[in-house]
């Protein structure tokens, strides 16, 4: 499918990976509704890629189900979901004092990561599969988010872990179930990237991160996110794939 002059909607288009994948489909010629929980970031994207900004919930159906709708009233209806939005969290499931860790805390990251990201891909797959084929009988191509943590997580993790492994897992069997309708789905599972919450880590921090990466011994790009997110769209035979973006790293225990 080629992203020129195509609705697309980006989740967590606000900031990061999802900013950098919002701006790039608008530069391959998209039109481009950034969906965010944080509007202000959201508009401020939008503003320069001269898209849509609609403050969106990915894990509250009538949100999600509303976004979807407004972007279509002023995009026309999407082809294209990158599925970027989620939160991250670390807690040891027993605490320094003996306690257990917060149920609420696990059910609020996969909530997000996990529920959100089926919510956003069930309600993007039911409108996307109401329109015309494309060449091929394509009708659209979903992107998830995972991590190299739902490989590798490591201590503390456990909730983050559980819901980037449950996107991988969901990955394959959409995949399967989508084909009758023409909608691909693939899942980038992504490392150690320069995105706004690592900047906020001390600099020696962010370098001993970078230099456990074997190569390049850098810490990704958000724009080498965005490129792989927009190639899975234009490369049709790509389906049902989880595609690990990491530099060859594998996260050590902690």
């Amino acid at each position: 499918m080629q992203i020129q002059g195509q609705s697309a909607l980006v989740t967590g288009g606000g900031s990061g990976l999802g900013e950098a994948t919002a701006r790039e489909l608008a530069r391959l010629g998209a039109r481009v509704a950034v969906l965010d929980l944080n509007l202000d970031n959201a508009r401020r994207v939008a503003a320069d890629i001269g898209g849509l900004a609609i403050q969106t919930d990915v894990s509250n159906a009538e949100s999600m189900q509303a976004a979807i709708e407004q972007a279509a009233a002023a995009h026309g209806p999407a082809r294209i979901l990158m599925q970027i939005a989620g939160i991250g969290t670390a807690k040891r499931v027993i605490g320094k004092d003996g306690s257990a860790a917060p149920l609420e805390d696990f059910i609020r990251v996969v909530n997000v990561n996990l529920i959100g990201t089926y919510n956003a891909a069930r309600l993007f797959a039911a409108a996307c599969a109401r329109l015309d084929p494309l060449e091929g009988g394509e009708r659209g191509a979903m992107v998830f988010t995972a991590s190299v943590a739902a490989f590798d997580g490591q201590v503390g993790q456990q909730a983050y872990s559980a819901s980037k492994g449950g996107v991988v897992g969901m990955t394959l069997p959409m995949a399967r179930d989508l084909a009758q309708h023409g909608i691909r789905v693939c899942t980038i599972a992504p490392g150690l990237f320069a995105t706004p919450l690592m900047r906020t880590l001390p600099e020696p921090v962010q370098a001993s991160l970078a230099a456990s990466i074997p190569f390049p011994p850098r810490l990704g790009k958000p724009s080498e996110f965005a490129e792989l997110a927009c190639h899975i769209v234009t490369n049709g035979h790509l389906n049902g794939e989880v595609i690990r973006l990491d530099g060859a790293l594998r996260m050590a225990a902690r």
